[in-house]
């Protein structure tokens, strides 16, 4: 037998060129086959699954509001815009999106839990239980006695947690913070259920306690003075450092922290 003679290079290269362009012809056939396919009618999204929070929403709604925006069959869809869509809805916080073959989508819903109105009376703004801000239809509040909260731009989620951390060292004289602000110098502001209006000033959050706390303390011993009680109070400022001043039912006076009270008639 005669040995294989090697083929020449020429003649391999012209092999391993067409086989290369065999396996790239074939590729693209291939994609154009996955491509059609993907395209087909059968594969466009028709129906929405959604679970979690639905307290405003239900797969019609959802349907309703966001299928026209959608754009792309189950394989094409982009997964990250179909969740912004969701997301730019009023109360949906956070949505995570999944494909459900054949035609359907899957959507985890989390809504906005409100905890308190944003900014001055009249806006549409609310804050949820993270401390951000959103906007939504005030209507559609399951709670409407909500507290009001204000503050520079960017500073909701401070507001909010001064808010939680004042409110329980209210409670041994059952007083409700119904507005809490936080001023562009650091200063704060609060308004009572009551109507009374109080100042805080600035500082740490431990300054800011302490001065509640000595006003918790001594507020029923000093208004009952005047026959008066707490809810009688009209304002009271507890920017000084040796006390705090009331002013209660035209009459003003101030209790230099826990010593007798002076009174002053304007």
């Amino acid at each position: 037998m005669k040995p294989n003679t090697p083929l020449p290079l020429d003649i391999k290269l012209m092999n391993g060129v067409a086989t290369a362009l065999f396996g790239v012809v074939l590729l693209m056939l291939l994609g154009s086959a996955l491509a059609w396919v993907a395209r087909m009618p059968q594969f466009n999204i028709r129906g929405v699954t959604v679970a979690g929070d639905v307290a405003h929403y239900n797969a019609l709604t959802l349907r309703a509001n966001v299928m026209p925006h959608l754009q792309g069959t189950f394989f094409t869809l982009d997964v990250n815009a179909a969740r912004k869509v969701f997301e730019a809805m009023p109360w949906v916080r956070q949505a995570i999106v999944r494909r459900d073959f054949p035609n359907r989508l899957k959507v985890q819903l989390q809504e906005h839990q409100a905890v308190a109105y944003w900014g001055v009376e009249g806006d549409a703004s609310l804050v949820n239980s993270y401390g951000e801000v959103f906007e939504a239809n005030l209507g559609e509040l399951e709670k409407e006695d909500l507290p009001r909260l204000s503050g520079p731009d960017g500073q909701s989620a401070q507001v909010l947690a001064m808010l939680q951390t004042l409110q329980p060292v209210l409670k041994p004289i059952d007083m409700t913070i119904v507005q809490l602000e936080l001023t562009p110098r650091g200063g704060w502001r609060a308004q009572f259920d009551s109507g009374t209006e109080l100042e805080l000033g600035g500082g740490s959050t431990s300054d800011l306690i302490a001065r509640v706390e000595r006003f918790v303390k001594t507020a029923t011993q000093i208004t009952s003075r005047y026959n008066r009680t707490i809810e009688q109070l009209a304002s009271v400022d507890l920017r000084h450092s040796d006390g705090y001043a009331i002013r209660l039912n035209g009459v003003s006076t101030v209790d230099t922290s826990l010593k007798t009270a002076q009174q002053s008639n304007r």
